[in-house]
């Protein structure tokens, strides 16, 4: 795709110090950011909101592609993996710009239906200084039929240095949904992620478990210049995972051994 012809959008705001720590509550981490504070890794997910009214909305919460996302006429949406090269840090409630553009849209046939494969990416600026590069690789996908063979689980690694194990309730995927304006109805609306799209319980946000592999790999290995990720099997809300490291390879397992992500600080 011709980028250069490629729609892009640019959202302005002004990053508050108080929804950061409202993120840092949410995540039982302890607050205290204030105007000009650095803002830890992938906060940026935070800001520049993209409200649309009722009947923008697709069926899932999400707004309606069509846009900045063009229409390959399939209705289930993931976010597959992400990208993230930091170059300087954004700085609590600052003024800040992002702009976004669809790199590439590539309609395939996969073992299961076709597939929809997009990429964008997000420039953010503050005070002039180009701060953060991201790229967001989102897969869409037909309904789930009932009858279909389940893909065979891959299993996690097990050589880990460090591990931590993580719960996650309804109440703390509610609250992450609400803090980055995420309306997917697979984290917060049981009925929907159970009967519409074939999950057994509400989804974990593949961002939120990035985001505490970030948080963890910027504890230990310090600041961190580059972060990638890729989900692998979705989590759900009633299982306990464990968040592992070795060097600078970091990994999500599931209770039953399962990869769920995977990432490289």
């Amino acid at each position: 795709m011709d980028t250069t012809q490629t729609p892009h959008i640019t959202q302005h705001d002004i990053l508050d110090p108080a929804r950061a720590n409202a993120m840092h509550v949410a995540l039982g981490v302890s607050a205290g950011c204030a105007t000009g504070t650095p803002l830890p890794p992938f906060f940026h997910q935070l800001y520049f909101w993209d409200p649309q009214v009722a009947e923008q909305l697709g069926r899932d919460g999400h707004p309606k592609v069509g846009g900045l996302i063009p229409d390959m006429g399939l209705p289930r949406r993931m976010w597959a993996a992400g990208r993230l090269a930091f170059h300087a840090p954004l700085r609590a409630g600052v003024a800040a710009t992002r702009t976004s553009i669809c790199e590439s849209a590539t309609p395939k046939q996969g073992r299961s239906g076709p597939l929809g494969f997009v990429t964008l990416r997000h420039d953010v600026h503050q005070d002039g200084q180009h701060c953060l590069s991201e790229w967001q690789d989102l897969v869409y996908r037909e309904d789930p039929d009932p009858a279909a063979v389940k893909p065979a689980l891959i299993m996690a690694r097990t050589d880990e240095e460090h591990h931590e194990q993580v719960s996650f309730s309804s109440t703390l995927l509610f609250r992450y949904s609400a803090l980055t304006f995420n309306g997917h109805r697979i984290h917060y609306d049981l009925d929907y992620a159970r009967d519409v799209e074939g999950y057994s319980g509400l989804v974990v946000h593949g961002p939120l478990l990035a985001q505490l592999l970030m948080l963890m790999a910027q504890d230990q290995l310090g600041s961190l210049e580059t972060f990638s990720f890729r989900a692998t099997s979705p989590l759900m809300h009633f299982e306990t995972a464990t968040l592992c490291r070795k060097g600078r390879d970091l990994w999500v397992r599931g209770p039953d051994g399962r990869q769920c992500m995977t990432a490289q600080a």
